[in-house]
């Protein structure tokens, strides 16, 4: 007994605490033990991982979580679910609810954790928010090494893409700084209540040490989106309101050893921060 919810203890909790799910919080609950097993098998967290959900909602997930790591942070926006959440710990797991921590909070406004700091983002991330979100959780929390989030299948598809796809963009490129990302299966509708009318996909990163010769983030992202602002010119032209006109540009993207006449959409992140790095040359 791993203490996993069904959807008859799902919809009996929603009930209970008269939670309907809104479109607004983007509240899709998982109620398939299965999915739940599959998502905390593919994380691949150890036992001394510390993890970090966001919008555990019912807590699906979020006792899976507690079955192998040593630590979970649960950020939830909604305050009745984040109240029940810790007494559905104790009762679906007695042995580990000590090890849950449940946080009150917007995702996006997220700036530290309390110790043990988290290791592993891993969630059923809101539609509406999932890239800003994933993206500033990394910019933030330096102590993620790793993560895995269930997300739009659409969106998934852009996280992973790589240069010269057409779905290739600005989530693609600031993903790749931050680290090495995957596509780790498709997620069905039928998985959840209430039942999206899209497929869902995960998606696995790995953080990768930076030394990116001191280029900083933002000067890099700046870049990306400058060239994705426009994506069908070349990045002469695109990055002209960037560099300071065309002819500057022209010269950073020549001192980065790329061809001004490429597209944004061609370019790998290397190559982002080399035109960074050249423009403070």
């Amino acid at each position: 007994m791993d203490g996993l919810l069904g959807p008859a203890e799902i919809r009996e909790l929603a009930a209970g605490l008269g939670v309907s799910p809104t479109k607004k919080l983007g509240q899709n609950f998982v109620h398939d033990p299965n999915t739940v097993r599959r998502i905390v098998a593919a994380a691949g967290l150890g036992p001394d991982d510390v993890a970090l959900e966001v919008g555990p909602g019912l807590g699906s997930l979020t006792l899976g979580l507690l079955g192998v790591a040593r630590h979970v942070h649960a950020v939830e926006i909604d305050p009745v679910l984040a109240a029940r959440l810790p007494q559905t710990a104790a009762e679906r797991l007695p042995g580990r609810a000590d090890r849950l921590t449940v946080h009150l909070q917007d995702a996006l406004k997220v700036t530290t954790l309390p110790d043990p700091a988290p290791t592993a983002l891993v969630a059923n991330l809101p539609y509406n928010v999932a890239v800003p979100v994933v993206l500033h959780l990394l910019a933030t929390l330096p102590s993620l090494r790793s993560g895995l989030v269930m997300v739009q299948k659409e969106v998934a598809d852009r996280l992973v893409a790589g240069p010269g796809s057409k779905i290739y963009g600005v989530p693609s490129v600031k993903l790749a700084w931050y680290g090495t990302a995957r596509a780790a299966g498709k997620v069905p509708p039928n998985v959840f209540w209430p039942v999206p009318n899209v497929d869902s996909g995960l998606v696995a990163f790995t953080r990768r040490e930076q030394p990116r010769g001191g280029v900083p983030r933002e000067k890099v992202f700046a870049v990306v989106d400058a060239a994705f602002a426009q994506r069908r010119k070349t990045l002469r032209a695109a990055l002209a309101g960037w560099a300071g006109g065309p002819d500057r540009a022209e010269k950073a993207l020549a001192a980065a050893g790329v061809d001004p006449r490429a597209r944004g959409e061609q370019l790998d992140v290397e190559s982002f921060i080399a035109i960074a790095a050249a423009a403070g040359s």
